[in-house]
């Protein structure tokens, strides 16, 4: 398994200036008040350079039929363990599985405030005591030049998934409220893996979609096509590049996305948009130089940038990122650096909410002049 190249910071710079904290959102759409569901947030469109604002609920007549929505089924894990490193109190976010059995961890310190802050990794063959007498010992950086995720050994093969259904719960950050139940932290889309594998963080750009949401888009003639990509940690704090994933393409979601892209040059070739920046990597990995998805399993280190661009993404539905977040790349790689510029001015002077119970963006190519557009201006 490789790691991922770095991004040059040249490459990560934005002119769009920092995120307010206030926009931070704090607990999930349904808390906000009563009434509300998941679905209750705010969306931002992007035809190009041109912005409209939309509640989510407008999804479905901002797509047409035969377009198709690539979904992850990745699982949320309850991935942060309380420990301890001799006397010390620690925090151990499980992040990635490796095939050896060893896991990729992060070990941060409790803050005081029920939320934790960054800890220096290592060093190699610091022991980690946990609950039900599970123990870890960390080995190597999982990137060289990067103290902070560890290759750690665990004591007892296979002790992992139990541990976290036992004495886990969901990694979350200074920015939200509260604990929240795990529940809160799943899609609509997520499904348990035989083995216990799912996503250290949630694949967050599916929240807002509910059952009776799916079930519209259905029927107004809106395609599904599953993947599956396990999220490993944020990088909010040092802005790396995203670290190697597991992910599986199947054979019924290549053959679907195929089918759709299959019309190109006609009236009728539906468009394809990942639902999560987690679905650009995975069917793009996916995804031959000639823009043919093929059954895929196993680990990518793919980082879509500009320079790699899109292969079979058309559109992207996605969460808002942090100025010098890589995933940002990925955006420009789909509908290019001004557009995501125009975008993101419009979300910062709309007083838009970032992170994983906030707003959403979607990234639609430039449409012709008889397509039907929802009316929009929600503000």
């Amino acid at each position: 398994m490789k790691l991922a190249p770095g991004v040059p910071p040249h490459e990560r710079s934005r002119g769009w200036g920092k995120v307010p904290e206030e926009l931070s959102a704090r607990v999930p759409a349904e808390q906000r008040g009563p009434g509300r569901d998941r679905g209750d947030v705010r969306l931002l469109v992007s035809r190009g350079t041109e912005v409209t604002h939309h509640a989510f609920r407008e999804l479905p007549c901002l797509l047409r039929a035969g377009d198709l929505l690539v979904v992850n089924t990745s699982p949320t894990l309850a991935a942060a363990v309380d420990g301890r490193v001799g006397h010390a109190r620690v925090v151990v976010h499980f992040s990635t599985r490796g095939d050896d059995g060893r896991w990729a961890v992060e070990l941060r310190e409790p803050d005081g405030k029920g939320t934790t802050r960054a800890r220096a990794g290592g060093p190699a063959g610091t022991g980690v005591r946990l609950a039900g007498g599970v123990r870890l010992t960390l080995e190597e950086p999982l990137s060289p030049g990067s103290g902070r995720l560890w290759w750690a050994r665990v004591s007892s093969v296979g002790a992992v998934p139990g541990l976290l259904r036992e004495h886990g719960r969901p990694i979350r950050y200074s920015y939200t409220e509260r604990d929240q139940p795990l529940s809160v932290y799943r899609t609509v889309f997520a499904l348990p893996s035989a083995d216990g594998s799912g996503s250290a963080e949630m694949p967050s750009a599916a929240r807002p979609f509910t059952a009776g949401l799916v079930a519209e888009l259905v029927s107004r003639g809106v395609q599904f096509a599953p993947i599956t990509l396990h999220t490993g940690v944020a990088s909010a704090e040092v802005h790396e590049p995203p670290y190697p994933e597991r992910f599986v393409v199947s054979e019924a979601s290549a053959r679907l996305i195929n089918a759709v892209r299959g019309g190109e040059g006609s009236r009728a070739r539906g468009r394809v948009i990942a639902v999560g920046t987690t679905a650009v990597r995975a069917v793009e990995s996916a995804a031959g130089a000639d823009g043919v998805v093929r059954a895929r399993a196993g680990w990518t280190d793919l980082v879509v940038t500009p320079a790699r661009g899109v292969r079979v993404v058309d559109g992207l539905l996605t969460g808002l990122h942090e100025p010098e977040a890589s995933h940002l790349l990925m955006l420009e790689a789909v509908a290019g650096r001004d557009a995501i510029s125009r975008g993101y001015e419009e979300a910062l002077g709309g007083r838009y909410l970032w992170h994983e119970f906030g707003d959403v963006h979607l990234v639609l190519p430039e449409e012709s002049a008889d397509t039907e557009h929802c009316a929009g201006n929600y503000l």
